[in-house]
């Protein structure tokens, strides 16, 4: 082998290796990363530069003694081709490509605000391949368009065909691993029940907290009513509500099992189904879903009153995004459901319910 150049394998490719001093006019195989503590850490040279003489000194001052010219076997991909084939793959709905590779990594932004949707099982499986990853921000988090979400790569400068296509049909197979469902913007009635509120014997604390939650998603509220702990008085209202065009119903109190806590066998009465009642989350252990054909149901226990961050919140966006909420729907929020109730709270950016 001469001294001005030199070969080696990798995966079956050859690779070339040439003196920076000699490389004036060749073509770069990879990008070159620069690292200056405190300063910049990126790429100084992109895949495909000519290499000019100006060039030299700054690849020498990175430390390049020498360039590597690439021959990719027909049976392997370079590393930003790969990455272009399994980010495509990997994308659903509601998510874009953000510019182009750097370094092999492409990164995944929000297409649009809505609600994270991450297939867990098909990205494990995507990621047990070896030679490929994926990295997501976690499942169920809402996000705002232009945010990025996941970051994907070929671990290797060359990887083998055989496993991008592997890859490929994996995320291909789950129909979008990674996707961003649209939040729609619903027509709310709320019925407030509770002898104690209904009399006028305490003021409510649950009308100003859910209109605010309702505001920030930019729902409408189309009514709030408030109900002693009455069966038919309960029904009624929510009859009305319905009547007035509200597409979701909420209710609140009355979820308890005091034997004048009724608010559930309302919500039964009125026809609806698909009832759930209790879920793995603290707070929030006596939420209840039910659906009135089309039109989800949310009773909401006391908590939602006093703790700032509820089940109700997990809940939310994921009826909203068309999501159907069910009993193994709010069994599996029990992993990461325990509110740590810290002294200020930085929901959504915090581990709470995101998990499930």
């Amino acid at each position: 082998m001469c001294d001005d150049a030199h070969e080696s394998q990798n995966h079956g490719s050859v690779m070339k290796a040439i003196p920076v001093d000699k490389a004036v006019g060749t073509i770069l195989a990879h990008d070159i990363t620069e690292i200056r503590p405190g300063e910049f850490k990126g790429r100084a040279f992109k895949k495909g530069h000519i290499i000019r003489e100006e060039d030299v000194c700054h690849l020498q001052r990175l430390g390049k003694e020498h360039l590597f010219v690439l021959n990719v076997a027909e049976d392997e991909l370079h590393e930003n081709d790969a990455a272009y084939a399994i980010a495509r793959a990997l994308m659903g709905e509601g998510v874009a490509i953000k510019g182009e590779p750097k370094e092999g990594k492409i990164s995944i932004i929000a297409e649009r605000d809505g609600l994270l949707k991450i297939d867990k099982d098909a990205l494990l499986a995507f990621n047990m391949l070896g030679e490929v990853m994926c990295a997501t921000i976690h499942n169920n988090t809402i996000v705002k368009k232009g945010q990025t979400v996941a970051g994907t790569r070929a671990i290797p400068l060359v990887v083998k065909r055989g496993i991008v296509e592997q890859a490929v049909q994996v995320a291909k197979e789950a129909q979008g691993v990674i996707q961003v469902k649209e939040i729609r913007k619903p027509k709310v009635g709320v019925v407030i029940t509770g002898n104690e509120v209904y009399h006028g014997r305490i003021k409510d604390a649950f009308a100003p907290v859910i209109t605010k939650k309702i505001e920030e998603i930019g729902g409408e509220l189309v009514g709030i009513y408030y109900a002693p702990d009455d069966k038919p008085f309960i029904v009624d209202r929510l009859r009305e509500l319905l009547n007035a065009g509200a597409n979701l119903l909420i209710t609140t109190g009355g979820m308890s099992v005091d034997p004048d806590d009724v608010t559930r066998f309302a919500i039964r009465e009125l026809g609806a189904e698909d009832i759930t009642y209790g879920s793995a989350v603290l707070p929030g252990a006596m939420f209840l879903t039910a659906y009135l054909g089309k039109v989800p149901i949310l009773g909401i226990p006391a908590c939602g009153m006093y703790a700032k961050t509820t089940i109700f919140d997990l809940v939310l966006p994921r009826v909203l995004a068309g999501e159907k909420i069910g009993r193994r729907e709010l069994a599996e929020l029990g992993h990461g459901g325990l509110c740590m109730k810290c002294d200020v709270c930085r929901y959504p950016v915090c581990p709470f319910g995101k998990l499930g």
